[in-house]
C-alpha cells in the first residue's frame, strides 16, 4: 500500500513501495523532540505500522539525527517540568513500544550524533547503521535527568547493563569507532554512503518473506527470559505456520530451481 508523504511538527512520514519512512526533519533544531514533535512521532508510527510495510526505516535530516527532548522547551516549563515530561511519555512510550515489537524489520540511519531521547528511538531498531559522524550522546545526568524513551533498556540490549549504566552515567561522548566495537551499531560507513546502504539494506528486507522475519523476531527477542523448552514449543508452532505458508512453497521451489524468489508479504505466523 502506497500513501503520499505526510510531514508535522518536524516529522515526516510514508509507505511506498512496502518501505515505511521515518524522518525527523527539523534539523535547524537538531531534531530535537518537543511535545508538539513528539506527538507527531507518536502519529507517524501509528499510520505506518497501520500500512503493514514490509520493513520501516527511521533516519533524520541534517548533521544531528535527533539531540533528545527539548531543552529550551524544559526551561520554560519550569516548576511544571514534571507535567511536561508525561504528557511528552504517556502516548511516546507505548508507541515505541508497538515501533520496537513489530512484525517487520525496522532499520534506523544514524548520520550525526544521537542523544536522550533519540537513543532510544534509534536502538530500538532491530539493525542500525551509522556513519563517521555517528556519536551516541547521553548527557541526562548533566542535567539532573533519568533516561527515557527506552534508552537505557535498548542500550543496555546492545552494549550489556554495566556499560550502559556507565555510558549514562558519566554522559560522555561514544564515537562512531567505539560504538561500533561495542555493538551500538552493526555496521559503519562514510557519512556521504550512509544513505544508499540504507535503502540497499530496507529495500533486501523489502523482498524477504515477512512470516519468516517475523517469527525470528519473535523467536529472539524473547531471550534470555524464555526457557528451552518453551522456546522449542515457539519454534514449533512458528515454523508449522510458516511452513503452511505460500512464500515457504515459493522458497522452497526457488531454492530447486535456482532461482530467486519472489515472496509476497503474507500474514505473521501465529
Amino acid at each position: 500500500m502506497e500513501e503520499p508523504m505526510q510531514q508535522s511538527e518536524g516529522v515526516s512520514w510514508g509507505v511506498a513501495g512496502h518501505i515505511g519512512r521515518i524522518t525527523l526533519c527539523r534539523p535547524e533544531h537538531a531534531n530535537s523532540l518537543t511535545l508538539a514533535a513528539s506527538r507527531a512521532l507518536v502519529r507517524a508510527i501509528g499510520e505506518v505500522l497501520e500500512s503493514q510495510p514490509r520493513v520501516v526505516l527511521l533516519a533524520a535530516q541534517g548533521r544531528i539525527f535527533c539531540a533528545g527532548g527539548n531543552i529550551d522547551e524544559f526551561a520554560a516549563a519550569g516548576t511544571a517540568l514534571d507535567t511536561l515530561v508525561d504528557d511528552i511519555l504517556t502516548p511516546l512510550h507505548p508507541a515505541l513500544y508497538r515501533l520496537a515489537t513489530a512484525p517487520m524489520p525496522v532499520v534506523a540511519a544514524l548520520g550525526g550524533p544521537v542523544a536522550g531521547a533519540g537513543i532510544g528511538l534509534a536502538l530500538c531498531a532491530d539493525f542500525v547503521l551509522g556513519a563517521a559522524s555517528t556519536a551516541l550522546r547521553t548527557g541526562y545526568a548533566a542535567i539532573g535527568l533519568s533516561p527515557d524513551a527506552g534508552a537505557s533498556y535498548f542500550l543496555a540490549r546492545r552494549v550489556g547493563a554495566l556499560r550502559a549504566q556507565q555510558w549514562l552515567m558519566l554522559g560522555e561522548t561514544i564515537d562512531a569507532q567505539r560504538c561500533l566495537q561495542h555493538g551500538v551499531i552493526d555496521a559503519l560507513h562514510p557519512d556521504a554512503e550512509l544513505a544508499d546502504a540504507a535503502e540497499a539494506l530496507v529495500a533486501r528486507l523489502a523482498g524477504a518473506a515477512g512470516g519468516s522475519l517475523d517469527a525470528i523476531k519473535r523467536l529472539c527477542s524473547g531471550l534470555p527470559a524464555r526457557g528451552l523448552q518453551e522456546h522449542l514449543a515457539l519454534e514449533h508452532q512458528l515454523l508449522a505456520a510458516c511452513a503452511s505458508s505460500g512464500d515457504a512453497r515459493e522458497g522452497v521451489r526457488a531454492f530447486v530451481e535456482k532461482r530467486p524468489p519472489r515472496f509476497t508479504r503474507g500474514e505473521a505466523p501465529h
